[in-house]
This record gives structure tokens, sequence and C-alpha cells, in this order.
């Protein structure tokens, strides 16, 4: 069964008609991966601004809320719940609550539930764990990447910046309309809808769509 090919021409449509109004979210990929930097930064609420623009997310309450792991976050989060999930049932529990820093691109339940009807329980099944492992690793990069850090990066490259994930897939950080946007491989875009949720091993940014890896090795 080609679980990821038809997810990824779906999640690819399901994404640029979602986002169709917030302007053209086209834009050149940077002729190179950028080089990161994980200077600290002083922790703010507005952290998606694009230049002067108004954009802001919601970080109330994670500004401190540096103890834990990213596991952690995740579990004490309700609108997480299936992504804790996933990441049981793809044995990376031990992963992402190693030392890393990593930083991890948060699909909420709603993300999921938008994928195909039975998608999520079809990946769920030990048969289909490979495939599992390979589409949560496509939202975690590995180093520590605030917002704001993501946004002087894309600023700087003209609107865009890529980012490699722990999968081999490379995502593309879009500022739009004042805000930002995460588009994988295959097109499909998702909106940070949370920011800099900051714990031991890393940082999350909470996302309203599940970014898929690259479908051409898969059957």
């Amino acid at each position: 069964m080609k679980i990821l090919s038809s997810l990824a021409l779906t999640t690819a449509a399901l994404g640029f008609a979602n986002t169709a109004s917030a302007g053209d979210c086209s834009t050149k990929k940077a002729n190179k991966t950028a080089q990161y930097s994980t200077t600290a930064m002083t922790p703010q609420t507005a952290v998606l601004g694009a230049s002067n623009q108004a954009a802001t997310v919601q970080t109330v309450g994670y500004q401190k809320a540096t103890k834990g792991t990213i596991v952690d976050a995740a579990v004490a989060t309700p609108d997480l719940s299936t992504l804790v999930t996933a990441v049981k049932a793809a044995d990376l529990v031990g992963t992402l609550s190693s030392d890393g820093p990593f930083t991890v691109f948060a699909p909420t339940n709603a993300a999921f539930n938008a994928l195909p009807a039975g998608t999520v329980e079809t990946l769920l099944k030990p048969e289909n764990k490979g495939q599992l492992q390979t589409i949560l690793k496509a939202h975690v990069v590995s180093g520590k990447f605030k917002a704001k850090n993501i946004v002087a990066l894309a600023e700087a490259n003209g609107g865009s910046v890529e980012i490699d994930t722990v999968s081999g897939d490379t995502l593309t950080a879009i500022l739009s309309g004042g805000k930002l946007y995460v588009k994988d491989e295959n097109g499909g875009l998702a909106g940070v809808t949370i920011a800099d949720i900051k714990k031991s091993n890393g940082v999350v940014h909470v996302m309203d769509s599940v970014l898929l890896p690259v479908t051409d090795d898969y059957s």
C-alpha cells in the first residue's frame, strides 16, 4: 500500500488550499543549506514578526518552561496527544528524550485528523513502523532553533531558508504576510501556531499541518 505516495499528494493540495489567502508563498530555495547559529536569544512574545509587521503567535505560558524534555512537553499538551501516540508507536521516545538538542515541528491533533481517513490508524500498525518513523523524523531538526533564529535567516535570504531534517529531507521556512510557514518537499505547507516551547533538550514549534517526506523510495 502506497501510504506515503497518496498522503503526499493529498496533503500538498490541502496545504496550498489552506494558505492561499496568506499571500504568495512561492519563493526560490537557497543555493545551499543555511548554517545555523545557536546563540542565546532574549525570550519574547511576538517571535514571528516579519520585518516590521505585527505578526504574533501564542507563546504565553511557555517562556520559562525549560524543565523536562521535548517528549514531556508533548505529553503535557493535550492538543499533541496524537503525536505522542505516534512517537510511542515509532519507538522514538528515547531519541527525543536524549540530550539533543532538537527542534521539533509538532503537528496538532487537528493536523493529523486532516489526513485522509484511516491514515493515522494505518501508520500506527506495527508493520508500518518504518514509514511512521520516517514521517516523524521529517519533523525533527538537529539543533535548537528558536523562531527568531529562523525568521532572521529567512529575512536575510529573501524570505525563505532551507532546513535539513534528521530524516535527510529538506524543509523550507517561508515568510508570507508576516507569518511563518514551513513547506515540505512535496509542497505541503504548515503554519506555526505556537512557537518556542523551550525544553531542556531543544524547542518545539506547534504546526497546523503534517509535514511529509519525499515518497519516491517508498511503496
